[in-house]
């Protein structure tokens, strides 16, 4: 049985390995991006019509957030081709410069790319670049203390066992809960906010005479 599945395995890998060399690793980086994205926002919708049957599934949501995800993966492409070239190190025995590219990871690379997302999903949702800036600012902190806790032990077994060439596929199948949580904060009911010019309105005062 065993040596059935080796053997299937070999087979398929004639049309899987082209997948993840030259221009077309670019291409697989991409469309994986935007079809994982796009995959936990499914599930977060599923989660939500479970909680809601009334709810519909919104399949524009879906679509925007394939887009999004599609145009993070050249971004990741080539963030990762940079990092590994600039610190080669693979393995245990490069274990300082491997912490180091997860460092860098996380101070650079994680921000960035959540602002991306929360700009770019509030430009297609049709927002203005103010209400998409404001809506980053009241999601980021929680945003990023939650990828403190998730990718740096991902990033760490990235770095450290796998080749360059696999890393953004292994983020894009290994993040499916990351991106529903993703879908979670930029879509979970918002609370009425009162802005300070709400609140410095005068109320109206009913001035009662004696007639």
């Amino acid at each position: 049985m065993l040596t059935r599945g080796r053997q299937l395995f070999v087979g398929l890998s004639v049309y899987w390995k082209p997948l993840f060399k030259g221009r077309l690793l670019l291409i697989t980086n991409t469309v994986s991006c935007g079809g994982l994205l796009a995959a936990g926002d499914t599930l977060r919708q599923a989660w939500e019509i479970k909680q809601d049957p009334k709810r519909k599934r919104d399949l524009a949501r879906t679509a925007r957030m394939f887009a999004i995800g599609c145009s993070m993966g050249p971004l990741m492409h080539y963030w990762y081709l940079w990092l590994d070239r600039t610190f080669p190190a693979a393995g245990f025995s490069g274990i300082r410069t491997v912490l180091k590219k997860v460092f860098i990871d996380q101070i650079v690379a994680s921000p960035f790319l959540g602002a991306w997302y929360f700009l770019g999903m509030g430009s297609l949702e049709g927002q203005t670049l103010e209400h998409s800036w404001h809506e980053l600012e009241d999601n980021f902190w929680e945003f990023y203390k939650m990828d403190w806790c998730v990718w740096p032990p991902a990033q760490l077994i990235n770095f450290l066992f796998l080749l360059p060439k696999y890393r953004v596929i292994y983020m894009n199948v290994i993040t499916l809960g990351w991106d529903t949580y993703l879908s979670y904060l930029k879509h979970r009911p918002k609370l009425p906010s009162h802005t300070l010019e709400d609140s410095a309105k005068p109320c109206p005062v009913e001035i009662q005479t004696a007639g």
